[in-house]
């Protein structure tokens, strides 16, 4: 009995405590709904309805309502530059970095960003500004390193991505020598067509020291010497060359061969450019033995030379010259041959595909030979080798 009025005087209060707690939930609910504005809802409404363009409409709202939604501001400014809105991006970044109460640690990672929206809308002298006030930066000090060497190459800064280069070696353990060599070779290349041959050999020696193997610090050493007028020297660097890597050698022939022409040795260069093509088979190497061959021995000759390695080493290309070496043999002799001209001109057509270069990192396929990938920005990444012979090796 006594059980039953204590259980009996205890559901009224069981009642009070829920009723209670359940307009405490209510209260709660209802307080932290209106702490977010309503355009914060419209946007994502129009997020799941597939409207991005208003989305953003109503984010940029929720940015002005709410001075607290830091991380708001970052993701917009995120998405406004993925989509291209640069002008967007650097406001929102801006908006930031005007905050007085921002903190230390997001104010560097706005001034990051604001710097990567220049980047991208290629306001490079905006964008060097940015990263270099984060280098004072010890979380961000390495990455603003890394872009502003991609800065200053895009402009040709070449000293100032030699700097950065050094750093990043020096502080963050990476390994920078390839391009810092490169670097020395296009203030090489720019001092050699100002004629200023002093200039481009401290630069050479320069490469030569970052990358002792440097293949095309090694091809302008030998322009250098040539332009001075000593062709025994030019002649060595370049052999220096062919010692090195024998894959590059169609990229000095024409030096060397036109060099030792100069010298009345058209046999001797001939000779030369026959045991490179033997040693070191290439199209491009083979389009240099046939324009000496043709000019300083006749097209016959030339025509014999081709024929002789598409036999030994068959490819599309080869073919494709020797049908021209043909062809410039029967236009010397007036012989029109329409049949041999129809198969030229559909093998050319094929062919345009397979004459290209191609970098062994992002797949970019030009049709000049690059030493700095204009794809993924890659030094050395091109195989001095036609797409044809890629495929077959």
């Amino acid at each position: 009995m006594e059980f039953e009025l204590w259980y009996l005087l205890s559901l009224p209060l069981l009642f009070a405590a829920g009723w209670f707690f359940r307009g405490f939930e209510s209260r709660v609910r209802e307080t932290d709904n209106a702490a977010l504005p309503r355009s914060y809802f419209r946007g994502l409404n129009h997020l799941l309805n597939d409207q991005p363009d208003k989305a953003i409409d109503a984010f940029i709202e929720v940015v002005k309502l709410d001075s607290e939604t830091i991380e708001l501001h970052q993701a917009l400014g995120n998405l406004f530059r993925r989509r291209g809105e640069f002008d967007r991006a650097v406001r929102i970044h801006t908006h930031l970095l005007n905050r007085a109460d921002l903190p230390g640690r997001q104010r560097s990672q706005a001034l990051d960003e604001l710097g990567q929206d220049y980047l991208k809308a290629g306001l490079l002298d905006r964008a060097e500004d940015a990263f270099v006030q984060l280098l004072q930066d010890r979380h961000h000090r390495f990455d603003a390193l890394r872009a502003l060497l991609r800065i200053y190459q895009m402009e040709r800064e070449w000293l100032k991505a030699v700097d950065c280069a050094r750093q990043l070696q020096r502080e963050a353990g990476e390994s920078h020598y390839v391009a810092i060599s490169h670097y020395y070779c296009e203030l090489a290349s720019d001092a050699l067509v100002r004629n200023d041959l002093d200039e481009a050999q401290r630069a050479i020696d320069e490469a030569l020291t970052a990358n002792r193997k440097s293949i095309r610090a090694l091809i302008l050493a030998g322009d250098i010497a040539a332009k001075r007028g000593d062709p025994e020297e030019a002649w060595r660097q370049w052999r220096r060359v062919e010692n090195a890597s024998a894959e590059h050698v169609p990229l000095i022939a024409a030096r060397v061969a036109d060099a030792m022409a100069a010298q009345g040795r058209e046999g001797d260069a001939l000779n030369w450019l026959e045991r490179a093509l033997l040693d070191a088979p290439s199209i491009d190497l083979l389009d240099i033995v046939a324009h000496r061959a043709t000019a300083w021995r006749g097209a016959a000759v030339a025509e014999n030379m081709i024929a002789q390695e598409t036999q030994r080493h068959p490819s599309l290309l080869g073919f494709e010259r020797l049908l021209e070496a043909r062809m410039a043999i029967n236009q010397s002799t007036g012989t029109d041959d329409g049949e041999l001209r129809l198969l030229s001109s559909l093998l050319s057509n094929h062919t345009q595909k397979l004459a290209r270069y191609r970098c062994s990192k992002c797949g970019f396929r030009a049709r000049e030979f690059h030493w700095n990938c204009p794809g993924c920005s890659s030094w050395d990444s091109y195989p001095p080798r036609r797409l044809e012979e890629l495929d077959v090796a």
